[in-house]
């Protein structure tokens, strides 16, 4: 368990920092490897990200990165409200209906 503490914490602190290397460290988590604990730890601590820097990373991989990653961006951006983007990726077909519209 204390790996986990570890590595929450890093996670916390890099989207809390949200600079573009500490974003797209965190988003490389979310790989074909990754574990239930972390999925949940990436999905929560994306929401303290405020940076421009950061917003911007996450829009860059909402628009290319992996489904996982596209998925977790969606997310992000359909919790603040930025619909603009969730239904650019959507109608570009890079993520689904119940990706784009279930929160």
């Amino acid at each position: 368990m204390m790996i986990y503490y570890e590595t929450f914490n890093d996670i916390k602190e890099k989207c809390l920092r949200g600079t573009e290397r500490d974003i797209r460290f965190v988003i490389s988590l979310l790989n074909k490897d990754v574990d239930l604990p972390t999925t949940r730890a990436v999905d929560f601590y994306l929401g303290m990200v405020k940076t421009a820097e950061g917003i911007n990373v996450l829009e860059e991989f909402l628009f290319e990165g992996t489904q996982i990653q596209r998925n977790y961006c969606t997310l992000f951006f359909a919790r603040n409200d930025d619909w603009a983007l969730v239904n650019k990726a959507y109608n570009l077909g890079l993520i689904d209906s119940r990706q784009a519209y279930s929160r």
